[in-house]
């Protein structure tokens, strides 16, 4: 079949896609606590493996704006792991974007010495699906001019030294550590969806093949042939995307070529990114056409978010002491306008559209915020005051018809903790689905 890497579970989704079977694997790229903990709890009912990410945005060597080095970030999931009874042994820990994307102001010399520490502490800390994206601009590169597929692969096949290098060393400490898989490729939608509308494009057949040539010559070049066989994925565009206020949905027919290409290069298969807001039938249609790999984020922060936004107008009405009340919608607009890094750049328009955005974009910028500890207590004091108020059932209807079904029948309880979770577990429902891993 091609490659195949035993301990490794993401390549028994390569086996099973192998037998003829559509098969894929969601992956959950998100930071949030609360996300993290229903992914994880959704993973329990099914017995499944579950695969999170991070990006080099958010956690790197530096912090990233999560403020978590890959250890940090794994102790992090591992807490709630712990605190939820999954097994850690059962969650894979990706890192989306490991390379010279948080360094792009530097050298090629500066931001790759910087990318190959982040994807070394990434492997040291035990993540095993690493997606190494070289294929951004460096300061010292033509601006005029696009990179080329040697140069992209050169630079990934640096950082996959440094990998394999690293893994060496943990597995001379740890005999059962799980060797690592690589995904290659660029993202063609920006990570968190598009910042304006703009013509999107399904990734060339040909422009796929180049990349995989291209990667296989300088692993040659390298003496790095033997580690081929743990390169399981190529991201690519298979025609989806979101902005603000629309959605891309995957037509079958516009990927149909890029799709028929991959029956070349068996012992591989598509990642793709920016599936947030895909109907349920779109993403069965992604897997079955190849993409093995679903990633999603924001849509799991957007349910969030919609979820606390619903509890907050219940709030408004059950708690008379309007100073007794958690006012998160306005926390969040309250510390998002103070601090506009995370959004201003990316919501454009008058300023009541521009709080528009802030509140419903699909983009989801305010999931950089959520982790704020003034936010973080809005929540918590919106948690303290529904768990002493006596939710009518009318109400729930209202505001969660979704989760108004679940309790109503018995399947979930009506605390507002378990409230949000039920709906983020109602998006991992539609990729649980389409992958096939019940």
């Amino acid at each position: 079949m091609g490659n195949t890497v035993t301990g490794n579970p993401m390549t028994a989704v390569l086996e099973r896609r192998g037998r003829g079977e559509a098969a894929g694997i969601p992956s959950y790229c998100t930071a949030n606590e609360i996300v993290i903990e229903a992914v994880l709890e959704q993973g329990l009912r099914f017995g499944d493996s579950v695969l999170i990410e991070a990006t080099s945005n958010q956690v790197n060597q530096f912090g990233g704006y999560t403020g978590m080095t890959p250890v940090d970030y794994r102790e992090y999931v591992w807490r709630i792991a712990d605190r939820t009874g999954f097994d850690r042994s059962g969650i894979i820990l990706g890192g989306d974007h490991l390379g010279p994307q948080p360094f792009q102001t530097q050298c090629e010399a500066e931001a790759m010495e910087n990318a190959k520490e982040m994807v070394r502490q990434y492997v040291a800390a035990g993540f095993t699906k690493i997606h190494l994206d070289t294929s951004m601009r460096l300061s010292d590169d033509d601006p005029g001019a696009p990179l080329s597929d040697y140069t992209v692969a050169r630079r990934g096949a640096e950082l996959l030294k440094v990998a394999e290098d690293a893994w060496e060393k943990l597995r001379a400490s740890e005999p059962d550590a799980v060797h690592p898989v690589y995904i290659i490729g660029s993202e063609v939608p920006i990570p968190g969806g598009a910042r304006e509308k703009e013509e999107m494009q399904v990734t060339d057949p040909e422009a796929f093949a180049a990349t995989v040539k291209a990667y296989r010559e300088v692993f040659s070049e390298y003496g790095l042939s033997d580690y081929w066989k743990y390169v399981i994925a190529v991201v690519v565009q298979p025609g989806v995307e979101f902005g603000d206020d629309d959605v891309h949905m995957y037509r079958r027919e516009d990927a149909a070529s890029l799709c028929a290409r991959l029956k070349d290069f068996p012992g591989l298969m598509f990642e793709g990114h920016s599936t947030d807001y895909q109907s349920p039938e779109a993403l069965r249609r992604m897997v079955e056409d190849g993409v093995g790999i679903l990633k999603v984020g924001p849509a799991l922060t957007f349910a969030a978010r919609e979820a606390l936004f619903a509890l907050c107008r219940m709030e408004n009405e059950l708690v008379d002491d309007e100073s007794a009340r958690s006012d998160y919608i306005g926390v969040l607009e309250k510390v998002m306008l103070e601090n506009p890094g995370n959004w201003q750049k990316y919501y454009h328009g008058t300023p009541k559209e521009q709080a528009l955005k802030r509140a419903y974009s699909y983009s989801d910028r305010s999931r950089y915020y959520m982790g704020n500890p003034e936010i973080e207590a809005a929540m918590q004091k919106l948690f303290a005051n529904l768990e002493k108020a006596d939710i009518p059932m009318g109400m729930l209807h209202q505001y969660m018809p979704l989760q108004y079904a679940q309790v109503r029948d018995g399947r979930l309880a009506m605390g507002p903790r378990a409230l949000v979770k039920d709906a983020v577990r109602a998006v991992c429902d539609d990729y649980n689905g389409a992958a096939l891993v019940r």
